[in-house]
């Protein structure tokens, strides 16, 4: 597809815009206010899994092609402006790359053309409705399974059987060698080469999540490149770290304009841990255990905006989504990082989530929060399938209160 113009793509978001109805006002809640300018109202579209898209593998181009299309119409419907929209979800591709496979998510064989370009037509559509597409990009993950034999022949991790790691269930590109981080980078920037995306993004996945009992077994890597660090930690660190510079380097290279987005785990460190961390008691931390630096990548503007995954009600003892939020915008202010929060829209009615999530006021009340940080410049929600479906009402609520006149997505 060609590349549109910043100015063309600003007119088409406005004219979409202006044929948007207004929500009607309702007893007791806000009076509507101006179109809001530059604020991010995003939503992820997963492909991984199929959990949002394509709703099973095999579906034909056509019929792919309407469910895509459909997520990005109930975008505009729910007065949302960018789609975030996974395109390689294990070490495989959702448009035609020289280095990777096709995805098994759309034909259920890996490597098989699924006679279109989910990417290409996602970038053009968004677009021509005023929305903003950001790539989204999974680095390390290769299957959720063990079995590299399960994999295409052609498949580089069959090619390269030394850059894998089993661990917890999956397949997992090794962090630490140098050339795998050289490949996975070029691979996702071909992408950035080939499609006018506005935004790279990567989610919370870079050294996996910790399994009880289990050991990333990186002891070759660590050997070979880990001289001059202090420990294996530092080194895995500086692995990540080196992957961020590196993929912002690029893509400033390739498309100066396009941005650079991640989306971490919500805490860094807990301040028991570290007395610039949050008043939080997580069993995880970003920093320790996913060997991710995510408030330094903010601090620093190695990246253009941060979109912690605050996935906790108000009030949550651990994790408390109003302290997190309020941590967080202390970490933004004066940098050049924008501030959005991802938003747990997934446990929102969910039964076997606690109390506060039965309630469809609850994600409401943390965009009201929100407004009292002028650093949050706005809210991502998880995921496609909820927005469409909204199973107790908690995305209409937010519409009601938050969303009544449709916003230009952040400049």
């Amino acid at each position: 597809m060609g590349r549109v113009s910043r100015r063309a793509f600003t007119t088409a978001a406005l004219a979409a815009l202006a044929t948007m109805p207004e929500a009607s006002a309702a007893p007791g809640r806000h009076r509507p206010r101006p179109a809001a300018a530059g604020e991010m109202r995003g939503v992820w579209l997963a492909t991984v899994a199929n959990r949002d898209w394509p709703s099973r593998p095999g579906l034909s181009a056509a019929e792919q092609r309407a469910e895509l299309i459909a997520h990005l119409d109930t975008a505009v419907r729910r007065r949302l402006n960018t789609v975030i929209f996974q395109v390689r979800p294990t070490a495989d591709a959702l448009w035609p790359s020289p280095y990777e496979p096709w995805s098994h998510y759309l034909t259920g064989t890996q490597g098989r053309h699924p006679g279109w370009d989910p990417l290409g037509t996602a970038v053009e559509e968004a677009h021509a409705r005023g929305l903003e597409l950001h790539a989204w990009f999974n680095p390390y993950r290769v299957a959720l399974h063990t079995d590299p034999n399960r994999l295409t022949a052609s498949h580089p991790a069959r090619r390269n059987p030394g850059w894998l790691v089993p661990y917890g269930g999956k397949l997992l590109y090794n962090p630490g060698l140098p050339e795998v981080r050289a490949f996975v980078r070029e691979a996702m920037l071909d992408a950035v080469r080939r499609y006018p995306v506005d935004a790279v993004h990567f989610d919370d996945y870079f050294y996996p999540y910790p399994v009880a009992g289990q050991t990333f077994d990186d002891d070759a890597a660590y050997d070979a490149h880990g001289g001059g660090f202090p420990d294996r930690a530092a080194w895995r660190r500086d692995n990540v770290d080196r992957l961020v510079r590196e993929t912002a380097a690029g893509i400033r290279r390739i498309r100066p304009g396009t941005r650079f987005g991640i989306s971490p785990f919500g805490v860094w460190r807990n301040a028991a841990t570290d007395p610039r961390g949050s008043d939080t008691r997580a069993g995880v931390q970003t920093y320790d255990d996913l060997h991710a630096d995510t408030r330094r990548w903010a601090r620093e503007n190695w990246i253009d905006y941060i979109c912690p995954q605050l996935y906790w009600h108000i009030g949550f003892e651990a994790a408390d989504y109003a302290k997190l939020l309020s941590w967080w915008a202390k970490v933004v202010r004066g940098s050049g990082t924008r501030l959005y929060v991802g938003e747990a829209l997934y446990k929102a009615g969910d039964p076997a989530q606690p109390a506060p999530w039965q309630d469809p006021a609850e994600l409401s009340r943390h965009l009201t929060l929100a407004r009292k940080h002028p650093q949050v410049r706005g809210h991502v929600f998880f995921a496609a399938r909820e927005v469409r479906t909204d199973r107790v009402g908690a995305m209409a609520r937010v519409i009601a209160d938050h969303y009544r006149r449709p916003a230009i997505p952040p400049r």
